[in-house]
């Protein structure tokens, strides 16, 4: 008998509110092999400001996650679903905007109640990241937070630190960060999570830049990185549902 591979569904996410005329957005969800078996766990993945489900380590992240058991789903802002082939992208949302579209996506991954996650990971890159500690902040339970480039304060300034919501998660976050990201300074960073009640972990991935892209005379390789983020990633969740 051959087992089931893992399938890819492209879905249209109505949101609550229009959005400067976009009325829904795009998504792929990922469905493990034998989905609902097993420890049903769900995760959905925002992108950042300059990209939209397509940026490579999302969809990376995406695919892998559904190989290795999760229910899983990326989506676009409604800021990245205006944005034309090839076009320039789009200023960003409002943050009320990104989380009601950000908990559409949510509700999308358990549209059948039969099927629905037990466990539920919020994950985002950049402002993506941004927006799933804001939202777990909010009526949304989710299980843990995997923040990858969190922008912590404005590029190459360290000293206008914003980090009011990271103060307010209950949640384990998972921080991705790159030596390189103008965006966080890891030591700027290691000391605003020794001042987080919540449970943290770090994972620093060696010469990466905000996007978690490695210069080509790097000592590793794109791929190796990522596939090291990934082993995080996953040994970090079979951590948390040990708890």
């Amino acid at each position: 008998m051959v087992e089931p591979a893992a399938r890819y569904e492209e879905l249209k996410i109505a949101l609550p509110e229009s959005a400067h005329g976009t009325e829904q957005v795009s998504a792929v969800l990922g469905i493990p092999r034998w989905w609902p078996t097993g420890a049903r766990l769900g995760v959905v993945l925002a992108h950042g400001a300059g990209s939209d489900l397509n940026d490579p380590v999302v969809s990376y992240l995406h695919r892998e996650l559904t190989e290795r058991r999760f229910l899983s789903l990326s989506f676009n802002f409604p800021f990245a679903e205006r944005r034309t082939p090839g076009g320039k992208t789009k200023r960003p949302d409002p943050m009320p905007v990104l989380r009601r579209c950000f908990r559409a996506a949510i509700g999308a991954l358990a549209r059948d109640p039969t099927a629905a996650p037990a466990h539920l990971f919020l994950a985002g890159k950049g402002l993506g990241a941004q927006v799933a500690a804001d939202l777990s902040i909010s009526r949304i339970r989710a299980d843990g937070l995997i923040l990858m480039s969190y922008p912590l304060h404005p590029a190459g300034k360290p000293e206008q630190i914003e980090a009011e919501q990271l103060y307010r998660v209950v949640a384990p976050m998972l921080f991705v960060q790159g030596t390189r990201d103008r965006h966080c300074e890891l030591g700027v960073l290691r000391q605003t999570l020794s001042r987080v009640g919540a449970p943290t972990a770090l994972y620093v991935a060696q010469e990466a830049d905000h996007q978690l892209k490695i210069p080509k005379k790097a000592t590793r390789t794109e791929e190796e990185v990522h596939g090291e983020m990934l082993g995080v990633v996953d040994s970090w969740i079979d951590k948390i549902l040990e708890v």
